[in-house]
């Protein structure tokens, strides 16, 4: 039977503006003893149907799937990612012919809590960010073939850690896939690779960074598999050196570059990124700087704003008069202001002259639910140093 949770007077203002979380602190009382991923019904105080969603015994008691009184069974997954499907169609990446590659649910922002999938060439992988999304899998997966027929041919589970559940093939085979972005070519390896395999969020701004390129001696600092490298190539920089912490990452991203150009001018060398500016020359015309998260919980923000302004302090002194950094937080507990004032302080530490020319965010196949501010996480700014 569905557990039903009661809130407190006056908690039910976030859901009547379709807030997609419920705090446990909200909550009145309940009936029933779900468990972690159940799915349960939200009301007021007075009894009134408020939403359904999954819960989970945590600060975040119930992440809302539907505030209409409906099942969330296969006629419900099958709608809601159509209109998923419909977004991405008006952004024209469904039948692209230079795109095979690209974000097909994003979380809130699709109205999802709980619930990433990615487009590979054919390929569809699911990322479980909740027990709740984690229990209705096989439900979801049966959706994506409604919506998608037999343009599918494998789908693929990976889950968040704190899930706790095993990645595997649903449906299908998989291996490394090549895609194109752009017209450009990456192999991914969407069940060994980090998240889903590739970072689909930067697509347009590895493009900006192309136009910035030609001629230019660029450094990409964490550079994964060499998103932004061969943008850059694709750009006409005359040399390319791509640094990440994972020697399978720089052996991938040498792989990429390979793949796309005959004389590659790109150099790949596994080492810390921190570490690897010690001995550097000022010798770059371009670095661009997108670190892994480093705070991912609101109890790390200090430290992490300090290591983002010692990253960007040593890019700062070593970038050449004139020259241009990409820099990027995808930590959602970072804000824009705070993550602007990081850089400013790093300017100013390291005597730079540094003005803005963008202020980037991630790709428009991740949206931000109005309602649900808190899916806008990737933060960017390109900067001229003087």
């Amino acid at each position: 039977m569905e557990a039903k949770f009661y809130l407190k007077p006056g908690k039910e203002k976030s859901l009547e503006r379709y807030h997609q979380w419920v705090f446990s602190g909200a909550i009145q009382r309940k009936e029933g003893q779900p468990e972690d991923g159940d799915i349960v019904a939200v009301y007021t105080h007075q009894g009134q149907f408020l939403a359904r969603g999954h819960f989970n015994n945590g600060s975040i008691m119930v992440r809302v799937i539907s505030f209409e009184d409906v099942a969330l069974d296969l006629n419900f997954w099958t709608s809601r990612l159509q209109m998923a499907y419909n977004l991405r169609n008006t952004l024209n990446l469904t039948e692209n012919l230079e795109t095979n590659v690209y974000r097909l649910v994003h979380g809130e922002g699709d109205f999802c809590p709980g619930l990433v999938i990615d487009y590979y060439n054919q390929t569809l992988v699911i990322q479980a960010h909740s027990k709740g999304i984690y229990k209705q899998v096989e439900i979801i997966a049966e959706a994506l073939k409604v919506v998608f027929g037999e343009v599918i041919s494998c789908i693929i589970l990976k889950c968040e850690r704190s899930v706790q559940g095993q990645d595997r093939v649903l449906f299908g085979e998989s291996s490394k896939i090549q895609v194109q972005e752009n017209g450009f070519s990456f192999i991914v390896d969407p069940l060994e690779g980090q998240k889903t395999g590739f970072f689909i969020d930067q697509r347009e701004n590895r493009a900006l960074l192309g136009k910035y390129a030609a001629g230019k001696k660029v450094m990409n600092l964490f550079g994964y598999t060499g998103g932004f490298s061969v943008y850059a190539r694709g750009g006409g920089a005359a040399l390319v050196h791509t640094i990440d912490v994972s020697e399978k990452a720089v052996q991938q991203a040498n792989e990429n570059i390979a793949l796309n150009f005959n004389e590659p001018y790109h150099e790949g060398k596994a080492a810390d990124a921190f570490d690897f500016f010690k001995d550097l020359p000022v010798d770059y015309d371009i670095m661009v700087l997108d670190p892994p998260a480093f705070a991912k919980h609101q109890n790390a923000l200090s430290n992490a704003r300090q290591a983002y302004i010692r990253l960007n302090k040593l890019a700062f002194e070593k970038i050449k008069p004139g020259g241009i950094v990409f820099t990027f937080s995808c930590s959602q507990v970072i804000s824009k202001d705070i993550f602007r004032s990081a850089v400013f302080t790093a300017a100013l530490q390291a005597n730079r002259k540094v003005s803005i020319l963008h202020q980037l965010s991630q790709a428009a196949d991740h949206p931000v639910n109005i309602f649900h501010p808190e899916a806008e996480y990737l933060k960017g700014l390109v900067v001229y140093v003087h």
